[in-house]
């Protein structure tokens, strides 16, 4: 504890000087409560109490706090992060607490500039302070109500956590303040974060399986051999005369091959000639003049490459010259080993709909891949730790079903991480960056650094090959991509899909699809109505086939007669100029305004009216008018009408439903009579609802 904060601490707090901040905190595994920052600290050090393996290392700095106020400050954040909360408040996470002591910072910093020097009691503060500091706010964020909302309710920690700060405690509520709150719309609790258009999407998600799967061999190979390097002790040889000759020797093989001399800054690499021959450099040194002598011959190359073949290939070429053994090559084994592990990151984070903090939790071993009997892989399925909505602060196990190439992409990582790195995405070893940061992962920041990277390499790769597959960065932030992009728009494209959001729910881990449903897309974000405009779009496209085969006429059941009639109309509203409108903007006006409400499906084809859908009677809550599939009763409802498509599928269905009545073992009498009752009524339906009667 420094001088100035031991005069500064009142003789109330001096039996706190020596307790650990930490002591009402879970701590990491390998964290000693002993090591920890005690009160006294000018720095709090909050490493120790966050959980999560790729968050920042955080603290507390209290020398950045006018000096006066440091004292209720180090009180009221000590309570934050071990006291006893009062009635009716949550103890604060480590990352809520953090910022919390931004805008207390930013509060004592203003009230220090306003009150008299010799004041220091925060007791003392009054209405008009911070009224007054609700006007400075309104300078500060003007455009951002919801900073604004933050920075007032951290204030009011002095008030709500009263009874543990004594003569620091705020003395009224401002709450009640007239002009303390803000009035704004209500918004819904919906995902606001935009998702990756199909255009940005297809490419960069093509290329991060290129990377995976074609160009991973080569990266890894350069990474073997600087692993070998890096193990090897290199000692001055006894007999110069010897290091003399394999030195003249390795210039004879380059000037016989024309190749350049591997170079560094424009003269030749000395430290990598050495590893070549397995000497130090200073036995290199000493032959200089063997090495201008071939300089002159062959010349010195931008680069020194590790000695390896490029098996990568695109369009028919190596898709680089080599891999450069320094880091700050454009093609060093340091940049592209970054490059692959985002897009490791890129194929994992969209196929598997996990978080990003799911994602840095991967470990090795997190695979597991089920077999047939005949050997062959069907299911494969990956274990982290989750810790959105779960009750435990550092994280339970959890299992997500996903395909091949995410198995593939964990793969190369579990290849990339040196033996003893446990963690898939902590930081490589290749290097300057290898050391920075105390994440036992990387952070999310570094990761959206990653792809941003990854993403510009790609392009320039696009640039100098004449490839037009480029991956489009128009219309994105100044800070590029994020993170949670990826899990935003695995969410849209499986909501497009019929029954997608019961997928989504059971991907996603979230339990009910309400949830789901909130986070592809409901009505301020525009997903909801995007993706029920694609539908629509779908259908629309759907009718003008079946319009132009004529197999609106060739329809039964019940409801035939209707979607002719139905169809007729539509198919006469996209006529233009005596054919049928293609034009996809047109039918999207045209669906918007004219939505027939038929909806094709492999059963039946439902020509929805809400006066006779037995599914609105059986569960109301459809959204939007749209019939609630899940309710259907297909064989009793006078809105069903059959395709030659759903007539097949019904048939097929009776010839299940007789093999497994065939098959012996006999099952259960009930078994067996639900079955043959089922097989009874699908044939009833048929006969009553096709011209040829019942199928054979």
């Amino acid at each position: 504890m420094s001088l100035a904060t031991f005069a500064a601490a009142p003789p109330a707090d001096l039996a706190l000087q020596n307790i650990h901040v930490l002591h009402g905190r879970q701590l990491r595994p390998t964290a000693q409560l002993e090591e920890t920052s005690r009160y006294g600290d000018d720095i709090w050090r909050l490493r120790p109490a966050q959980l999560k393996e790729h968050d920042t290392a955080l603290i507390l700095n209290f020398p950045t706090l006018p000096q006066r106020f440091r004292p209720a400050a180090k009180k009221l954040f000590y309570h934050l992060l071990s006291g006893e909360p009062p009635d009716g408040e949550d103890s604060p996470d480590i990352t809520t607490v953090r910022i919390a002591f931004t805008h207390i910072k930013a509060f004592l910093t203003w009230l220090d500039k306003r009150w008299e020097p010799h004041r220091t009691d925060l007791s003392a503060l009054s209405p008009e302070d911070l009224n007054d500091y609700r006007k400075r706010l309104l300078v500060v964020y003007p455009r951002s109500s919801d900073r604004r909302t933050l920075a007032r309710g951290f204030v009011r920690l002095l008030w709500r956590w009263r009874s543990h700060l004594d003569e620091h405690a705020l003395s009224f509520d401002p709450r009640h303040l007239e002009g303390w709150g803000e009035s704004k719309t209500v918004r819904r609790g919906e995902n606001a974060t935009d998702r990756l258009a199909e255009e940005v999407l297809g490419p960069l998600l093509g290329w991060a399986l290129r990377f995976v799967d074609e160009f991973a061999p080569d990266i890894m190979a350069a990474d073997s051999h600087w692993r070998g390097t890096r193990t090897d002790t290199f000692r001055q040889p006894a007999d110069g005369a010897d290091i003399g000759l394999r030195i003249r020797n390795l210039m004879n093989e380059y000037i016989t091959a024309g190749r350049p001399l591997p170079g560094y800054r424009g003269r030749p690499n000395v430290v990598y000639l050495a590893r070549t021959l397995h000497c130090d450099r200073t036995s290199v040194d000493r032959h200089a003049d063997v090495l201008a002598a071939a300089a002159e011959v062959v010349g010195i190359g931008t680069d020194s490459y590790f000695d390896i073949p490029i098996n990568g290939r695109l369009d028919g070429a190596p898709w680089v010259e080599g891999i450069a053994t320094h880091h700050t090559a454009t093609h060093s084994l340091a940049v592209l080993g970054r490059h692959l592990q985002a897009a490791c990151y890129i194929v994992i984070a969209f196929l598997s709909g996990m978080r990003d903090s799911e994602v840095k939790h991967l470990r090795r071993g997190c695979v597991k891949i089920k077999r047939d009997k005949d050997g062959n892989p069907y299911r494969w399925t990956v274990t982290s730790l989750a810790f959105k909505g779960e009750d435990d602060d550092a994280g339970v196990e959890a299992t997500w079903v996903v395909g091949e190439p995410v198995a593939r992409a964990i793969a190369v990582l579990e290849d990339l991480q040196p033996p003893e790195s446990d963690y898939l995405f902590a930081r490589l070893r290749h290097g300057s960056g290898a050391k920075k940061g105390s994440a036992e992962a990387l952070t999310t920041k570094a990761t959206s650094t990653q792809i941003n990277k990854f993403i510009a390499y790609v392009n320039k790769l696009c640039k100098a090959t004449d490839r037009s597959d480029t991956i489009p960065t128009t219309g994105h932030s100044r800070t590029g991509f994020k993170t949670s992009v990826f899990r935003r728009t695995l969410a849209w494209f499986i909501a497009r899909r019929p029954g997608g959001a019961i997928a989504g729910a059971l991907q996603y881990r979230h339990h009910s699809i309400q949830m789901f449903e909130g986070y592809a897309g409901t009505s301020s974000s525009g997903f909801r109505a995007e993706v029920e405009a694609e539908q629509a779009i779908a259908r629309g496209e759907t009718y003008i086939a079946m319009i132009d085969a004529h197999e609106h006429t060739d329809l039964t059941g019940p409801s035939s007669e209707e979607v002719a009639r139905r169809l007729k109309d539509f198919g006469d509203r996209t006529q233009f100029q005596g054919q049928l409108a293609l034009d996809r903007h047109r039918l999207k006006r045209i669906m918007k305004r004219h939505d027939p409400a038929v909806y094709p499906g492999e059963y039946i084809t439902c020509v929805h009216d809400p006066a006779k859908a037995l599914c609105e009677r059986a569960q109301r809550g459809g959204s939007e008018g749209l019939p609630e599939h899940g309710g259907c009763k297909p064989l009793a409802c006078r809105n069903v009408a059959l395709t030659p498509q759903n007539v097949a599928a019904w048939t097929r269905e009776l010839t299940r439903l007789e093999k497994r009545l065939a098959s012996r073992p006999e099952m259960p009498p009930l078994l067996q009579h639900r079955l043959r009752q089922r097989h009874t009524e699908i044939s009833d339906f048929l006969t009553a609802n096709t011209p040829t009667g019942a199928p054979a």
